[in-house]
């Protein structure tokens, strides 16, 4: 209509501008463009204003999920590989160690295969969001542009460095070893910034901070300084580092289980043991991260800390706790496998040990996942006398599951250092008096956090929270940093009884190294959306209200369904990393001789490496 009511004006004015001069007729034709311009800028306005874009059949949100999950996932990956790949280059150069310098160079590897791909899903996630959610985007963009600059140079020199150090590491052995090490505490340093400043976005959204006067850096400083912003960076920093470590282990047991030779077999058991070694301790003070993020939440916006804790997202914590707990008995299983079959002769001296271990682990984890409030019929619930069980209810509390958590944590750092020490002799005259005392504090240690948590239950749930849960904490804390060191001191010294074998772990050793990475990816996709779903219908919590049609959470099953979609097409993009980085093997050695077949089966107790065919390799 608007359109041919201008061409019919048009018309009539070229007919009679007709014999005008060309001054009159550049003034009419400029009189004339000027509604034109004006109906063009608002045509230009209607389009910027829109506010949301939507995938038929898929749909925007379930599109975004995917790629933004696969993304974060593999960025944690890159930026957890590089640390333990650095320590052990250092580990390497200090003690002398080729195989040290070996792994970290294969640790690497597997970083290099990966680096491209996180950054694809990273140009993916931000052409979408542009697309599907511009007035969003717009508003970040108005709020945090500083920081975008400041993001793109920080790529930029981890480009640069990861270059360098991957493609000069032969080269840079020798004297210019330590500008390697350089190079390798730069990647770190610039990875750490990558990290700090998206989590800077995303913690805006669920804790924003809006400042209006100041300049643009100001503003984007003050947003970023949110409540939750350090929290996720500690919280982001540890899970990247568990998240690598055991994706590293798991990448280690394939290719133990697919090894047809001696020394490939014991490269892969060793860089298996290292790879659980990693995740199991930085899992160990992942929970207490978690619960700082949780206290903080609380303390900004206590119906949030609600909607998390004890509204509908509540039965995820049920879920976290099965994936915690399954991952919890991986890693403790993998060490006692490591007793059994690569200390010969220590498997009967620790069953008691390891069986006690066990049962405090599953009576922890029936405790963890036990619901405060039970889904239950009408008729259930009046057996029952309500909603809560009369005599489960009471562990379905944030002090019992406070409780179990820091004794399930105690358990597998005990399973660490009872590895550490199996097949070993305390040969200092003070080794009594310091296992005694290390006995006595763990035994006061395990006391002092069942008696906190039970003292949780007759106090005001703000003491609790700042006081009793900080106090359980606090005193596993203390027996890791205090039992580390003082086991170092006395393995310093200590006599070996008997010589450490790899390459003679069963094949469920492999699987259950696959096993923890699975559920670390299962947990992480798990807790994603626990986070995000807590803003419900916000984009930016208590600023910008979601009012697409997708403003509403997604149900607990249909989000389950996309978290367990995300992790299989996570494992798929892990296996293509996996079959790219053994494509540069080095092939010049020829085929291997294939071990005989039943040399993965367990040793008889006595029976010596050398008897098994084996060669055996001291050290760890």
């Amino acid at each position: 209509m608007i359109h041919q009511s201008l061409m019919n004006i048009l018309k009539n004015l070229v007919c009679k501008t007709r014999g005008l001069p060309l001054l009159k007729l550049g003034t009419v034709f400029a009189v004339l463009l000027l509604p034109c311009l004006a109906l063009a800028q608002d045509a230009a306005t209607q389009a910027m204003s829109v506010e949301y874009r939507d995938i038929p059949g898929m749909g925007s949100r379930n599109l975004i999920w995917i790629v933004a999950q696969q993304h974060l996932l593999l960025a944690g990956f890159v930026l957890g590989v590089p640390i333990f790949a650095w320590v052990c280059e250092i580990v390497g150069w200090k003690t002398n160690e080729p195989r040290y310098d070996k792994l970290a160079k294969e640790f690497t590897k597997l970083l290099t295969s990966a680096y491209a791909t996180t950054a694809l899903f990273g140009g993916i996630l931000l052409f979408l969001l542009i697309g599907l959610y511009p007035k969003l985007m717009a508003y970040l963009t108005d709020i945090f542009f500083p920081s975008f600059i400041a993001y793109c140079i920080l790529f930029l020199f981890e480009t640069a460095t990861l270059y360098m150090y991957w493609y000069g590491w032969d080269a840079m052995q020798g004297k210019k070893k330590a500008f390697h090490l350089f190079l390798g505490f730069l990647l770190n340093l610039f990875a750490l910034g990558i990290m700090i400043v998206p989590n800077a976005w995303a913690t805006f959204q669920a804790s924003p901070v809006v400042v209006a006067d100041g300049t643009d850096i100001e503003r984007a400083w003050a947003a970023m300084q949110n409540p939750t912003w350090w929290p996720v960076n500690i919280h982001r920093l540890i899970a990247n580092v568990v998240l690598g470590g055991f994706i590293c282990g798991a990448y280690a047991g394939v290719r133990y289980l697919l090894a047809v030779s001696r020394e490939e077999k014991e490269h892969y058991d060793w860089m298996g043991y290292v790879g659980n070694f990693i995740g199991v301790f930085g899992m160990l003070p992942l929970p207490f991260a978690g619960y700082w993020l949780m206290r903080e939440i609380y303390q900004y916006n206590q119906q949030m800390g609600i909607t998390l804790m004890g509204g509908f997202l509540a039965w995820l914590f049920i879920l976290q706790a099965m994936l915690i707990g399954v991952l919890f008995l991986g890693a403790n299983y993998y060490f006692w496998m490591g007793i059994s079959y690569r200390i010969p002769g220590s498997a009967q001296s620790y069953k008691k040990p390891i069986m006690a271990m066990l049962i405090v682990l599953m009576v922890c984890l029936g405790v963890w996942m036990t619901p405060h409030s039970l889904v239950a019929s009408l008729e259930e619930a009046r057996k029952m006398g309500g909603t809560h069980h009369p005599m489960l209810g009471v562990f379905g509390v944030m002090s019992a599951k406070m409780t179990v958590s820091n004794l399930m944590i105690l358990v597998t750092f005990m399973s660490f250092i009872m590895y550490w020490r199996a097949g070993k002799v305390e040969t200092a005259g003070w080794a009594k008096i310091a296992k005694s005392v290390m006995g006595a504090l763990l035994v006061i240690a395990g006391i002092a956090v069942i008696v906190l948590g039970v003292w949780g239950y007759f106090v005001p749930a703000i003491i609790r929270i700042n006081y009793f849960s900080v106090a359980q904490v606090l005193i596993v804390l203390f027996i890791m940093v205090t039992f580390t060191p003082l086991t170092a001191l006395l393995m310093k010294s200590a006599k070996t009884t008997t010589e450490m074998v790899w390459g003679q772990m069963p094949i469920r050793a492999g699987y259950s190294l696959v096993l923890n990475a699975v559920m670390v990816i299962l947990l992480m996709s798990l807790m994603g959306y626990a986070r995000s779903s807590s803003r419900v219908h916000w984009h930016i919590y208590g600023v910008m209200r979601d009012t697409s049609e997708y403003a509403y959470s997604p149900a607990l099953g249909y989000a389950a369904a996309f978290m367990s979609l995300n992790t299989f097409l996570f494992c798929l993009l892990v296996a293509f990393i996996f079959w790219v980085a053994s494509m540069g093997g080095d092939k010049s050695k020829g085929p291997q001789k294939e071990e005989p077949k039943g040399s993965q089966e367990k040793l008889p107790e006595g029976l010596t490496p050398a008897m098994a065919g084996g060669s055996p390799r001291k050290g760890e």
